[in-house]
């Protein structure tokens, strides 16, 4: 019999600079830095007022874009603190390394060729997409290293790298912006006519999408490189360098287009950038429905073990019947309620996920130890999930199909050669024995008494679930060892 080896009694301590706090402290004084030098050059090229209306402007298409990502991360939310740090890089140590490297080179390049024009032209098409994609990528670099757990696929680069890209656009935004207004201040124009309003109109209302779309190229290829087995070492560092090429070369088309002529905007907007953001747009959302797919598919073997409901898999894997899980338990139980619900559905997310990963051979070394850390998450928030989950079983359910006469007993599909189950809705065998009922949100002290029990229960309608309370599974049944199979959907 395999035994472990045993716990060292006084395990090494780390280093100071491997500490979590002076980590922190250090990123979180580093990114200060960077905002308040570069809050010191926007205000200096585009004065206070120019500052304050590039500011008022630059901000309108923040939250459309941040929400837009958020909702796609929302089958498997990651941390907050990753989106603040990838934004705040973005705006500041992104858009500081920007502006001090294209200024250098236009000017280097400006001495050394002596035509100004040629240099500004040369800095927008080639010197700019090199430094600000790269200087983008960083933060998707550091996410992927140092926060290996939440980076798990296409949709995490995605989601990183377009909340970077979003805060370096908004940094830009207002020194544009800022530089339109201070032109306008001089000329004396002001409405439609105006610089400010070209613009707005340019870069936020047709294009805000622009340095988001640059820099998913990026996050794709660190997503599928997420996504490679450890043995593919050449796989998973080409990934995300093509990546990076094509978000340099995408940038380098768009800013280029401005000398195709009079109409060359134009043209590349509506017959490169859209077709571009189009395709993407599929892509990921694709990508999602793949996502839950995989949830419904990995998760009956923890139903089988124990740990879930016979339902849970399906409730998981519908956006749906998530978002009325989370109503039901803010509403009988409170906002805490519904922030334990959502946590149960992320935890149990993840739990399929590093399924999949186990499942195909892509799992770490910790994969055991990750497993039980999220069983465990789920087995303590299991009181007040699973009343709102089996609320949204039964809301989301097929209805009820009459069966025909003369084809097997009423209330069974006895003729059609299926088994009368209480789970034939929902793929599963009936467990013998039996399950005891969920306990109401009437006992959390809400004032909300117990509903009371239907006289007739339809036979679409899943059981109750059974009374986990009673014991803990055991954690074998669901992991098993390495070189056997994992179970299968049942």
């Amino acid at each position: 019999m395999a035994t472990c080896p045993p716990y060292p009694t006084n395990p090494p301590r780390p280093h100071w600079w491997q500490r979590g706090w002076v980590r922190y402290g250090a990123l979180t004084t580093l990114l200060a830095i960077s905002g308040l030098v570069i809050l010191a050059l926007v205000r200096e090229q585009t004065g206070t007022q120019g500052f304050l209306v590039g500011l008022g402007l630059a901000v309108l298409p923040v939250p459309l874009l941040m929400a837009a990502f958020r909702w796609l991360d929302r089958v498997e939310p990651g941390p907050w603190r990753n989106l603040v740090f990838c934004f705040a890089w973005g705006a500041c140590a992104a858009a500081l390394i920007a502006i001090i490297a294209n200024s250098f080179a236009t000017r280097w390049i400006a001495t050394a060729t002596a035509d100004p024009a040629g240099a500004d032209t040369l800095g927008a098409t080639v010197i700019a997409p090199v430094v600000e994609e790269s200087a983008k990528a960083a933060a998707v670099l550091l996410v992927f290293l140092f926060r290996r757990r939440d980076f798990t696929g296409i949709v995490d680069g995605v989601v990183t790298a377009g909340v970077t890209a979003t805060g370096f656009a908004f940094t830009e935004n207002i020194l544009y912006l800022g530089n339109a207004f201070g032109t306008d201040q001089l000329t004396g124009d002001s409405g439609f006519a105006s610089v400010t309003a070209a613009t707005f109109f340019v870069r936020v209302v047709m294009s805000p999408f622009a340095h988001p779309l640059f820099t998913v190229l990026t996050g794709i290829g660190f997503g599928i490189a997420a996504l490679s087995t450890g043995r593919h070492h050449l796989r998973r560092a080409l990934l995300p360098l093509a990546g990076l090429l094509l978000a340099m070369g995408m940038h380098a088309l768009w800013n280029g287009s401005a000398a195709f002529g009079e109409y060359g905007f134009l043209a590349v907007y509506g017959a490169f950038m859209v077709p571009c953001f189009g395709l993407l747009t599929w892509l990921v959302i694709w990508t999602r429905q793949r996502e839950l797919r995989t949830v419904r598919e990995e998760l009956p073997a923890y139903v089988m073990a124990g740990w879930l409901a016979p339902a849970e898999p399906h409730t998981l894997a519908s956006m749906h019947a998530r978002r009325l899980a989370r109503q039901y338990a803010r509403r009988h139980a409170g906002k805490q309620a519904a922030r334990a619900v959502a946590q149960y559905e992320a935890y149990a997310t993840s739990l399929a996920f590093l399924r999949q990963r186990g499942r195909k051979g892509r799992a770490g070394p910790d994969f055991a130890v990750r497993e039980r850390e999220l069983l465990d998450a789920l087995w303590h928030r299991r009181d007040v999930a699973r009343p709102a989950l089996d609320h949204a079983a039964r809301a989301t359910a097929p209805p009820p199909v009459a069966p025909w006469p003369g084809y097997g007993t009423p209330g069974s599909h006895a003729g059609y050669g299926y088994a009368a189950t209480a789970y034939a809705g929902y793929g599963y065998a009936a467990r013998p024995g039996g399950f005891a009922p969920v306990a109401p949100y009437g006992g959390y002290g809400h004032g909300h008494p117990a509903p009371a029990a239907p006289a007739f229960t339809p036979a679409w309608v899943p059981a109750p679930f059974p009374a986990h309370a009673r014991s803990r599974p055991a954690y074998p049944s669901a992991h098993p060892a390495p070189h056997q199979p994992l179970p299968r959907r049942p």
